[in-house]
């Protein structure tokens, strides 16, 4: 009996609420405004010098300054800075924007934290996090693009590692492309192009930047990306179907990222990871639109609608897939769809569940000698049941390696038929559920018990079947794999 199909329309997507922050990352204006700053020291110096270089005109108090504060004010970075010789007083604080304090006693630390906060003055003293209203963190300056990285004072040894890693990756030259996006910033508001446009502009201009970072910016490339934002025509929409991998976010592809974080709507399948929707431009439109076996389901033919609709209104269109979105996952009849309404479409190639699945087990999916082949198969049908037509003989061949793809409920029957086919019954077979997510499960068995196994198990996720000679040595592997990485995945030897 065909089983019933159970309906459901698009829907609204929540964006995922941000995880608990241990400090707000802001960036404060300080051009022209004073800072306080008490105490001495090179650390004390150090904060003096950040405030001079935000613009802030800085007063210290230290009654006999050191070395670095007396080298600092005789040449402040930016902002002047003053020497004051003598301790700080309750009425300094008036009008500050922000205070800075340096104090070895505990008590003078309190006693400056609670007088900043009674003038109603942000303060930070050093090294003393339960009298700070904010924290400096460590910074890479290429401004006006400006990094800061924080641990909330728990490893600032670690921020600084982060930091010297970034500086690494961050061309200086980006500087000056920023800086160059603050001077064209009016005369593209008044080009004339339209909000969609505009954004099509700066896409374009990012991606001029990140590939010729030492390239200085002249009036020339304002043209020139003007006119090829105008010739691209930014309010026609697009579609681009992205692989989302299978589930471990990292594994997503920088062409992946770049999609999802310039998309006005995303269409979601449900066997995309929540956490891959932390990379999506937060502003987009996201979408259900999936179908999870047999269970609700949009109808495809309403998707590919949807999808032309919102293209054709203008939106860059994301169709987001889990895994490659090329591999058992309808890209052919979408693509069309896109064709026949003229809509530009793209496709972002993303690590397949099998690879990814493989990867985590360590077992190659083919071998130089006698493992020549790798085959996918589908073991759900357009009608719900295992397809018929799947080549039998091809499974029995011992030189293959056959990944089942949505196979929890039909790989019972498939072993059967590829046995008959000449299968042998002691072939390897490794079921894997939720491949590279927190939940991941492994089952391990052979081509005549897989399916009972599987019929016994109540698996999380997507589940794939891996049946080849490759996989003899599994279950070793296996063992090691949950003693590394046990907070990730449960292996199930059954």
């Amino acid at each position: 009996m065909r089983p019933v199909e159970v309906r459901r329309r698009p829907q609204q997507a929540c964006t995922p609420r941000m995880q608990a922050l241990a400090r707000l990352p802001v960036f404060f204006d300080l051009d022209g405004k004073r800072a306080v700053v008490a105490g001495n020291g090179a650390a004390v110096a150090w904060k003096a010098e950040l405030l001079s270089a935000a613009g802030a005109d800085v007063e210290v108090f230290a009654e006999q300054p050191c070395e670095e504060l007396r080298a600092l004010a005789a040449e402040a970075p930016r902002a002047p800075l003053t020497l004051r010789h003598r301790a700080w007083r309750i009425e300094d604080l008036d009008g500050a924007a922000v205070a800075v304090g340096g104090f070895e006693d505990e008590a003078a630390a309190e006693r400056f934290a609670a007088a900043a906060r009674t003038a109603g003055v942000p303060v930070n003293v050093i090294d003393r996090p339960a009298h700070c209203d904010f924290s400096f963190g460590a910074i890479i300056n290429r401004s006006p693009l400006v990094i800061g990285i924080s641990t909330d004072g728990a490893a600032p040894v670690f921020a600084q590692a982060i930091r010297a890693k970034l500086e690494g990756v961050i061309p200086r030259g980006f500087a000056r492309w920023a800086e160059a996006a603050r001077r064209w910033r009016q005369a593209v508001q008044s080009s004339g192009l339209s909000l969609a446009a505009r954004r099509r502009f700066w896409q374009l201009f990012a991606a001029y930047a990140l590939h010729h970072p030492a390239h200085e910016p002249a009036q020339g490339d304002l043209e020139a990306l003007l006119e090829n934002t105008q010739q691209q025509g930014a309010d026609i929409g697009t579609v681009t179907l992205v692989g989302a991998g299978p589930g471990d976010p990292e594994l997503l592809t920088l062409r992946a990222v770049r999609a999802l974080q310039s998309a006005d709507v995303i269409l979601i399948d449900d066997l995309v990871s929540p956490d891959v929707l932390d990379f999506a431009r937060r502003e987009a439109k996201k979408m259900l639109v999936g179908k999870t076996g047999d269970g609700p389901a949009c109808k495809q033919d309403e998707i590919n609608a949807l999808m032309v609709a919102l293209a054709k209104a203008g939106r860059r269109v994301v169709r987001l897939k889990g895994g490659d979105p090329l591999i058992f996952a309808r890209a052919g009849e979408e693509i069309a769809a896109c064709r026949t309404a003229g809509i530009p479409v793209e496709v972002v190639p993303g690590i397949s569940a099998a690879q990814g699945a493989a990867a985590r087990l360590a077992v190659p999916l083919t071998q130089r000698r006698d493992i020549r082949r790798l085959q996918y198969v589908t073991g759900h049908g357009a009608d719900g049941r295992l397809p018929q037509d799947i080549d039998w003989a091809s499974l029995a061949d011992p030189a293959a390696t056959t990944v089942v793809y949505m196979a929890k409920k039909t790989i019972g029957e498939l072993a059967a038929r590829a046995i008959a086919s000449g299968l042998p019954p002691d072939t390897p077979a490794v079921a894997v559920a939720a491949a590279t997510r927190p939940q991941e499960t492994v089952i391990v068995g052979t081509v005549s018990n897989i399916g009972a196994k599987l019929a016994g198990s109540s698996l999380p996720g997507p589940v794939l079947v891996f049946i080849g000679r490759v996989f003899e040595h599994v279950k070793g592997a296996a063992i090691g794999m949950e003693s590394v990485r046990a907070p990730r995945a449960a292996v199930r030897m059954m």
